[in-house]
């Protein structure tokens, strides 16, 4: 077993037919800029294209699985051009709305479709928080094992925006549920979210590896093929529900808040950078019941 690390962001490793993939900014709890979401295209590449690999464990170092995405760290790079992934053009020098658009549609939106869409089980394995941000790379998994310790949400109402890019809410918790994550964007603990039904597992923090690689193990042992199958029955049978559309619908909403944002205030996030949605988030309540 060989540990690779791509573009010093993310940790690549196989073993026993289970590629992990690490997220690796700890000192930023894992903050996604677009150099980390390139990172975890090419790891994910990576583990699609490898015969050898049947599971992926998508996991976070540190102390946090994912703070969400960068919006304040020294390493942001909003205005830095990427090679596509997409046929989306460069959003670096576009004229209002549409810089933000044609960036979300790539590294946001279209990143997390297409892993979604990996014809291979994946696991994410969370533990501390899993912020705005971070519940797009969690949602894009097939299974969620969380520790005990482990906490969700989304406060980005806050900043007048209907969540994050990759809109899964109501199809990850009851729509109820959905609307008071968001119109409260309190932190969920990991035992609720068992509960409503987003996350599988729940397992001691000093479990929560070892449970995760067990159950990717036994997942190993099914065909591979059948394994990719049920996945595309399961996500065409989310997608015939609404999921598709209803995501791309609220995407456009989501810009149309970002552009009111800066239309009122001349700042797309509506004058929250990283520490003030910190500070918004150390006072809330884990809501557990």
């Amino acid at each position: 077993m060989t540990i690779q690390q791509i573009d010093d962001v993310v940790l690549y490793e196989t073993k026993d037919g289970i590629a992990t993939i690490t997220m690796h900014r700890p000192e930023f709890h894992n903050a996604q800029n677009s150099r980390m979401t390139y990172a975890l295209d090419q790891a994910f590449k990576q583990a699609a294209y490898d015969d050898e690999v049947k599971v992926i464990v998508l996991r976070g170092s540190g102390k946090h699985f994912s703070a969400g995405h960068d919006i304040g760290t020294p390493g942001r790079d909003v205005g830095i051009s990427f090679e596509r992934e997409s046929l989306w053009y460069d959003h670096v020098g576009k004229p209002g709305g549409e810089f933000l658009y044609a960036r979300e549609q790539e590294v946001y939106l279209g990143m997390c479709r297409r892993w979604r869409e990996l014809p291979k089980p994946t696991i994410a394995m969370v533990h501390g928080a899993c912020i705005a941000g971070g519940l797009m790379l969690a949602w894009v998994c097939d299974l969620i094992v969380a520790s005990d310790d482990a906490y969700f949400a989304d406060p980005v109402v806050r900043m007048g925006i209907p969540g994050v890019e990759y809109f899964a809410h109501p199809f990850e918790m009851h729509s109820r549920i959905a609307k008071e994550f968001l119109f409260l964007g309190e932190r969920m603990g990991a035992q609720r979210g068992y509960e409503v039904g987003m996350v599988n597992r729940v397992v001691p923090r000093e479990r929560l590896e070892d449970e995760t690689y067990a159950i990717a193990g036994r997942i190993g042992k099914m065909p591979r093929l059948g394994l990719a199958l049920t996945k595309q029955a399961v996500n065409h049978t989310e997608d015939l529900r609404g999921k598709r559309t209803a995501m791309d619908a609220v995407f456009a909403w989501h810009h149309f808040a970002h552009a009111h944002n800066e239309l009122v205030s001349g700042d797309k996030l509506g004058g929250y950078d990283a520490k003030a949605m910190a500070n918004s988030q150390r006072d809330k309540k884990v809501v557990e019941k």
